[in-house]
């Protein structure tokens, strides 16, 4: 288990299925929790379900992959084997073209982020991104990194077991943490020893494996390499290079001994056999598994009395559960302890939360049929995702980002004196200049935004909506005189704003121009004042 420090129990909730009112509040709050923006089309189609209902519809996953990463690179060089528009991953490897394509990738995993749904499973994309680490720009072909978050995709809610499994042998991670290196004249102990500290058992004191569990472990897969001579470059086991003597480990695996193989099926042999051994400490695993979704979306510290309570129960739960994980994740949301009012707006959004939720905030809206265009857009995020301490498809580490586990910062890590700024830098951006590429304009229409609400005449009502739809929690009654005297400076009565807006949505008012250039302004300002808050950045 993890060091703990000694805190005084911090809620007294349990795991125990959640029984209270399931009304805005709640849904806002399972929503921040579990997408990455949402607007307010989407707070009424929640608003209709259950509690059961709205989890299991965040729990299930598009009908459909997304349409893969395009070439949006060549219009100067043209790619000779990708036509401008259509997709990279089935062409052959060109050296000239490598690092566009992974830029093209990069791009298109902001895209999936920002696009608006209804569904948790970008979200885990993510989780799962962060726990099986690796770095597009070290993985040395793009396709493989390709084929890696599509398998991230394809097992974010399905079985750990055998998700651990297929990263493994999965081309990307061979090619990242030298596997595809890893022969019995040369064993390469970097997967193996990652496999237990990091992607399945973690570092704590009841994790004791062995430096010749490492070693031990690194000779059962030796022989695993990449086939870079044929698409899509798949990972392929070359059983010349493979260890076939029997392996054997220590106490903490009862001392098992792994029989060695020989043969072209005995990677996958050998294989099958170290799963049901790494998973026969189950208690570990589950327990570390599940810390990390708590920390992701319950509450970043843990105490021992969350340990106890929360944790352990959890992960004796994922065991019962055969190693699936949609339960898991339905179990913790349902449960009284997500709900609890300690555990709600508590943790500072990672970068793409706050920058992808803006964005499907403001109905962003994309150009349709201009890959050079949309990609840019797609490109700005990414690039300011960067900025913001979050690189996406380029973690620093095979440990993933420090937020989401380093003590005792955690979250608080994504803010900063630099990276402040620059966060409220892009909601500015946006709302006053807007990004303009081949005569688009990628901005923020402030008064649809406002349209939104259930009463934007009202500015009393408007300021309600903004700020109970945008921020995690209450503001001050002060705080929210100085967000009216935006649209009514100087006390004003509250009509010449409800005059204004119904003048600046009326064409043929004689003050329409007018008003609506007025109207507009005091939205940009409304807008960036909410965006800008400290409470903005919390879920």
């Amino acid at each position: 288990m993890p060091e703990q420090k000694p805190v005084q129990r911090r809620t007294n909730t349990t795991l125990n299925a959640y029984s209270g009112t399931f009304g805005r509040t709640e849904v806002l709050h399972l929503l921040r929790r579990t997408l990455f923006g949402f607007d307010f089309a989407q707070i009424k189609d929640f608003e209709k379900l259950s509690l059961e209902q709205a989890v299991d519809t965040l729990l299930t996953a598009p009908s459909s992959a997304p349409t893969p990463p395009l070439n949006n690179y060549s219009l100067r060089t043209p790619d000779p084997n990708v036509k401008f528009g259509e997709t990279w991953i089935d062409a052959p490897w060109d050296a000239n073209f490598e690092n566009q394509r992974k830029f093209s990738l990069k791009a298109w995993l902001f895209q999936q982020a920002a696009k608006k749904s209804h569904s948790l499973h970008e979200k885990m994309a993510l989780f799962w991104h962060h726990h099986f680490a690796t770095e597009t720009l070290v993985v040395n072909l793009a396709v493989n990194s390709y084929s890696h978050h599509t398998l991230l995709r394809t097992h974010a809610f399905g079985n750990f077991k055998s998700f651990v499994r297929a990263i493994t042998i999965d081309s990307a991670m061979l090619d990242y943490l030298n596997g595809r290196l890893n022969t019995k004249k040369a064993p390469d102990e970097n997967y193996a020893r990652e496999l237990q500290e990091l992607f399945t058992l973690g570092k704590g004191s009841d994790s004791q494996y062995t430096e010749d569990d490492v070693k031990a472990m690194a000779r059962v897969l030796t022989g695993w390499t990449v086939n870079f001579l044929n698409k899509p470059y798949p990972s392929a086991f070359v059983s010349q290079n493979h260890d076939s003597n029997d392996k054997l480990f220590s106490t903490f695996y009862g001392q098992n001994i792994l029989k060695g193989r020989t043969g072209a099926t005995a990677g996958d042999l050998e294989l099958n056999d170290l799963m049901d051994m790494l998973f026969s400490k189950d208690t570990v695993i589950a327990k570390h598994i599940c810390r990390k979704l708590y920390r992701m979306f319950v509450y970043y510290d843990i105490s021992a009395d969350e340990e106890t309570t929360i944790i352990e129960p959890l992960a004796q739960y994922f065991i019962d559960q055969k190693w699936e994980i949609k339960p898991v994740l339905k179990k913790l949301f349902m449960s009284e302890h997500f709900f609890d009012t300690l555990n709600q707006s508590c943790i500072i959004k990672d970068p793409i939360s706050h920058l992808a939720g803006f964005l499907r905030q403001m109905q962003m809206e994309y150009p349709n049929n201009d890959v050079d265009t949309e990609y840019s857009i797609y490109q700005l995020g990414r690039y300011y995702g960067e900025l913001l301490q979050l690189d996406l498809g380029d973690p620093p580490n095979v440990s993933g980002w420090s937020a989401y586990y380093q003590a005792p910062l955690y979250h608080r890590t994504w803010i900063n004196a630099d990276t402040f700024p620059k966060r409220n830098q892009f909601c500015d951006f946006l709302l006053y200049v807007g990004y303009v590429k081949n005569g688009y304009k990628f901005a923020v229409d402030p008064m649809s935004v406002m349209a939104q609400t259930s009463n934007p005449v009202n500015p009393d009502d408007l300021i309600a909506d903004l700020c109970t739809w945008l921020l995690a929690m209450p503001l001050t009654s002060t705080k929210k005189a100085e967000l009216k005297a935006i649209l009514l400076p100087g006390g004003i009565p509250d009509y010449n704003w409800s005059d204004a807006w119904y003048a600046a949505n009326d064409p043929q008012n004689a003050d329409h121009a007018a008003q609506k250039a007025a109207v507009l302004s005091k939205s940009q300002a409304l807008l960036k004042a909410i965006t800008n808050l400290a409470e903005y950045q919390l879920s």
